[in-house]
């Protein structure tokens, strides 16, 4: 089915048939010539490609050329009489071949009997073989295509689209009538298996088409999609010319635009592809996409790169397309299919009714006479949560009048006020905000959300373009609101019931990343946004400043707990000054927490929700006590210090063997740790000191639900492990490490740590006086899970004990690394120092790419370097990491010396720029 006036028109000047045939007639090696004639026929039609033709050209002219080819191949072997036809299918059938395509061809016989074509048919696949075609043949009779096509929707797909290329045209017509409607695939039988194809093939891709390496022929507004189209209407009108189209009622002149614009867009891209990966590659590929942005002439901006803008091109495209794909394929199974049924009407007001679980227009010229209803549809639809969707007519007014939304529009205070009752209706705003998206109203009443469709950050940490990521975040806020995934989001559901406001949840939400793109801080951006959004919306200062203020720090809690030191009661406190009560850190804490989970299926886990646990219950201690109460760090210290003294007690441990250990450990060791793990570690070490043939009674006075370290000889490291207990659903695998302190122990412990699959995300690394580690790692594994099995916590404790039990083979260990693949990504390194002069130390945040054996290479620098490291705080974020690493020197004085701080950030970045 042709989506436009273009017709191709025969060029000799891409191949010249009647020269080749006299050619041919006078050439000894004809497999040798076709071959050339081929390979001239694709660098012609590459070169047309790279001067700008027009892409239908192209694709039809490679169709066109090969039918010539065809024909004269066939010419070439006798055939016994005219019961054998060959016909193009599928792809090639509708006249369109792309560099690397199928070329599928049918061996069409009007018998069952084969027996006289054998010979011919063996040495026509043959030759077209030997002269480099990549076919997919197949050799069937009219009454074996009758059976198959009457069992398999796919063979009957493919058989809908043929043409003939050499034999009697009778074949194909007896073919067509054998497969018609008449007889087998009725509209509706045809039209529900291919929807069911359809949802189970976008359900392979994620329902969406917002993909970080999208497959341009499979996924949501694909290719794939627009065949559909055809098909459908294929199979119920027959075969359409342009005219036809629209004259049946299927669709109308803008949504045939829509189609052809983005079938040519998606076909300029599958071309370049082909011809860049030289074979049939559909997947957009990070690799290809720079490649392809400067292949289509994009340049790098301040505010964008070059592929950030062809990739916002693409999403557009096939947004555009997935959304006409769902509307056309409704309003082909409302109207045309079940024109005939009686459905259930319920009258909502003079302008909208409710039509088989379905809201529609009443009246055709509703949003002419009445523009603000093409908001009052989507709040109806928050208060009716009975009603399913849009119905397919109402979808195309809608996309047909949005035009009417402008400046106009927008000031006006009953739209403005038809907005704002949507936020505060209480119903699934973010199903309705995304249904808005879907069909570009909402683009059009805020410009500035507008401009964020499509747009992508090249990275593999955004996976989704901002517009698909606020409104997952959206979606997840209504999660929280509707207590879903109680035990993953137990306190943002608790924590969402109590805000007073919800619609500046919904604002802030909305605006929180609306100013990337700009080329300047986003979050400062999108506050001024924000703010001017409330103004003209009427809100009070209040919540005008509570939402500009949401927008701007909305990533300070994250960064806070994923790069601070939590265990420092500074830290708290600063955080505390800059929330500055109750209501700011309740929204700010569920927003964030959305923002998290929407921005990567992966980020959220157990160990970043108890960061966020232990930050947001520590802040809300603190503003309740007063933000004018000092740190008392003695009194934090000797609290800690009692409450673990009597956990220890309670198992029977020796007090005065515990305060000698003690003695040694330093008043920091007290600030970083909960009593119970002191009480954890403390009794680890006390058993590993004990003779082997005492530790058994240690062994099982254990602390409850904390696995302890079997029996092992004093000369041995002491590994503790223990995964969250049964009762706690957050956090991570902790490895406690006790030690003599060695150089290269960290850098070691990371490599052993690697090759067990698993990445650190916390450390703390700490010395006591006598010279002996306290380290823990909190660790998860390749799914950003903790461990909890037994065996394997076992496992993992045996494994660093043998790998960490002799320091000669530290450097063996550091140089072995766990492969992993390698991104396509070139990350900048940052090496950023500051000073921490509350805890006499120096923060050092590393941005880099990530790379096997990162923190290991690491830990060596700091060795050569003479640097101390006391705490680490471990981020992946896609294909860069964001760590952040307390130092002092081998002194344990902050590392204030401007040409030391020089040499370590020239040599990090020369050893991990690979």
């Amino acid at each position: 089915m042709l989506l436009h006036h273009y017709r191709f028109h025969p060029d000799d000047t891409l191949f010249d048939v009647a020269a080749f045939r006299d050619e041919l007639q006078h050439h000894r090696q004809p497999i040798a010539l076709f071959k050339q004639a081929l390979a001239a026929l694709r660098e012609r039609l590459d070169e047309r490609f790279r001067r700008g033709a027009d892409i239908r050209d192209l694709v039809y002219g490679r169709a066109w050329c090969l039918d010539r080819l065809l024909e004269v191949a066939w010419e070439r072997f006798d055939w016994p009489d005219d019961g054998v036809a060959l016909l193009a299918v599928g792809g090639y059938g509708r006249g369109e071949l792309h560099p690397h395509s199928d070329i599928d061809l049918l061996l069409l016989l009007g018998h069952d009997d084969d027996t006289p074509y054998r010979e011919p048919l063996t040495g026509f696949i043959t030759f077209l073989w030997d002269i480099g075609l990549e076919i997919g043949q197949s050799v069937r009779s009219l009454n074996d295509c009758e059976r198959e096509a009457r069992g398999d929707v796919t063979i009957i797909t493919n058989l809908l689209e043929t043409r003939t290329l050499a034999g009697p045209e009778r074949l194909r017509e007896a073919m067509r009538e054998r497969l018609s409607t008449a007889h087998m695939w009725s509209s509706p039988a045809f039209f529900e298996a291919k929807w069911q194809e359809q949802i189970t093939r976008h359900h392979k891709h994620n329902n969406s088409e917002y993909h970080l390496e999208p497959n341009i022929k499979s996924a949501p507004g694909g290719l794939r999609d627009i065949q559909m189209i055809g098909w459908v209407a294929k199979r119920h009108f027959g075969p359409l010319r342009y005219e036809d189209v629209v004259a049946q009622g299927f669709m109308n002149d803008a949504e045939l635009r829509i189609l052809s614009q983005g079938q040519a867009f998606l076909w300029q891209v599958r071309y370049a592809l082909h011809m860049l990966t030289e074979r049939a590659e559909d997947r957009l590929l990070f690799d290809h996409q720079r490649t392809l942005a400067k292949l289509f002439g994009y340049a790098d901006t301040r505010e964008r790169l070059a592929v950030e803008q062809f990739m916002k091109t693409y999403y557009r495209h096939v947004t555009a397309l997935a959304g006409l794909n769902d509307m056309l394929l409704q309003h082909f199974d409302e109207v045309i299919l079940r024109a005939g049924e009686a459905l259930e009407v319920k009258p909502i007001n003079p302008r909208f009714e409710i039509k088989g679980g379905y809201i529609q227009l009443r009246q055709p010229n509703v949003f002419v006479r009445r523009p603000g209803a093409l908001l009052e549809l989507f709040l109806l639809m928050a208060q009716h949560p009975e009603i399913d969707g849009v119905r397919a007519d109402t979808i195309r007014q809608i996309r047909d009048h949005r035009h009417l939304i402008d400046d106009a529009f927008r000031d006006d205070l009953r739209h403005q006020s038809l907005f704002m009752e949507l936020l505060r209706s209480g119903g699934d705003v973010p199903t309705q905000l995304t249904r808005m998206n879907r069909y570009g109203v909402l683009g059009k009443y805020l410009p500035e959300f507008g401009e964020a469709v499509g747009l992508m950050q090249h990275d593999l940490f955004h996976i989704y373009t901002v517009d698909a990521h606020t409104l997952r975040l959206m979606s997840f806020l209504q999660r929280f609101r509707e207590a879903r995934d109680g035990d993953e989001y137990a306190v943002a559901i608790e924590v969402i019931q109590k805000l007073p406001k919800l619609e500046l949840l919904w604002i802030a939400g909305l605006y929180h990343d609306i100013g990337k793109g700009r080329g300047g801080d986003h979050s400062e951006l999108g506050a001024v946004d924000a703010a001017e959004f409330c103004r003209r919306h009427a809100l009070a200062s209040w919540d005008t400043r509570l939402v500009a203020w949401l927008v701007e720090h909305h990533l300070l809690m994250s960064k806070t707990a994923q790069k601070r030191d939590l265990s420092d009661p500074d830290v708290i406190h600063a955080f505390a000054r800059t929330v500055r009560d109750e209501v700011h850190l309740d929204y700010l804490y569920v927003l964030t927490v959305a923002d998290i989970s929407a921005t990567n299926p992966s980020l959220w886990n157990g160990w970043r929700a108890s960061l966020m646990r232990q930050l947001y219950t520590e802040t809300r201690r603190v503003l309740r006590r007063g933000l004018d109460n000092t740190v008392d760090r003695k009194g934090w210290v000797d609290e800690t210090r009692v409450e673990a003294l009597g956990l220890l007690r309670a198992i029977g441990a020796d007090a005065v063997r515990v305060e000698q250990r003690w003695q040694t450990f330093g008043e920091d060791y007290f600030l970083q740790y909960t009593p119970s793990e002191i009480a954890w570690q403390t009794q680890g070490i006390l058993a590993h000191e004990a003779p082997v043939h005492d530790n058994s009674s240690q062994h099982e006075q254990a602390l409850p639900d904390q696995p302890s370290a079997a029996p092992v000889a004093a000369e041995l490291p002491l590994v503790l492990v223990s995964g969250p207990s049964d009762d706690m659903t957050e956090g991570g695998t902790k490895i406690f490490i006790h030690a003599r302190s060695v150089d290269d122990l960290f850098a070691a412990t990371a490599a052993a740590i690697e090759q067990l699959g698993l990445s650190i995300h916390d450390a703390r690394i700490a010395t006591s006086s006598d010279d002996w580690t306290l380290n823990t790692f909190i660790l998860l594994d390749d799914d950003g899970e903790a461990i909890r099995e037994p065996s394997r916590l076992e496992a993992i404790r045996r494994h660093l004990v043998e790998e960490l039990d002799d320091p000669d083979d530290y450097p063996q260990i550091v140089s072995r690394h766990t492969p992993r693949q390698l991104k396509h990504f070139k990350v900048p390194i940052e090496v950023i120092i500051e000073q921490d002069p509350a805890n006499a130390r120096t923060s050092l945040e590393l941005v880099a790419p990530d790379r096997p054996g990162l923190l290991a290479r690491v830990g060596r620098i700091f060795m050569e370097q003479n640097i101390s490291l006391s705490a680490a705080k471990i981020a992946t974020l896609g294909e860069r990491v964001e760590d952040v690493f307390f130092i002092t020197d081998k002194q344990g004085r902050p590392l204030t010396d401007p040409e030391a701080q020089s040499r370590l950030r020239a040599r990090l970045c020369e050893a991990l720029d690979v």
